[in-house]
């Protein structure tokens, strides 16, 4: 028998699947973004049609429950993805620092050779 959440979860996954392969056709993903994000989207399918095989993980990795296994993956998810967002964010900070460094020595020699050439002039 078929429950509403597996239909739900099912259809999540499609979507999620189909969406990824658009953004990767765009050329806004990397073949190895969209792997990774198939296979996710692959396992929240598979645990949504069968919910029972979390507990084979669950046995495996020693935890009493699937439905645990499924939390503590999800939140290693999340603080690997605040992770990356954070680094992500330095980079881009030293980057634009680094930018705005240069733009201003940029204008630094412009301005001196301007003064340069009026004085020059008004000698």
């Amino acid at each position: 028998m078929i429950f509403l959440y597996q239909i739900i979860g099912s259809i999540i996954g499609l979507i999620a699947i189909i969406l990824a392969i658009l953004r990767f056709r765009e050329g806004k993903m990397t073949i190895g973004m969209l792997s990774l994000w198939i296979l996710i989207w692959i396992g929240v399918i598979y645990v949504s049609l069968d919910p029972g095989a979390t507990n084979l993980f669950a046995s495996f990795a020693g935890i009493g429950r699937g439905l645990d296994v499924v939390l503590i993956l999800g939140l290693f998810g999340c603080y690997y993805l605040v992770f990356k967002i954070y680094t992500m964010i330095e980079s881009m900070e030293k980057e634009i620092t680094d930018l705005v460094r240069e733009l201003a020595l940029q204008r630094e020699n412009i301005k001196s050779k301007s003064d340069v050439t009026s004085k020059k002039e008004s000698k």
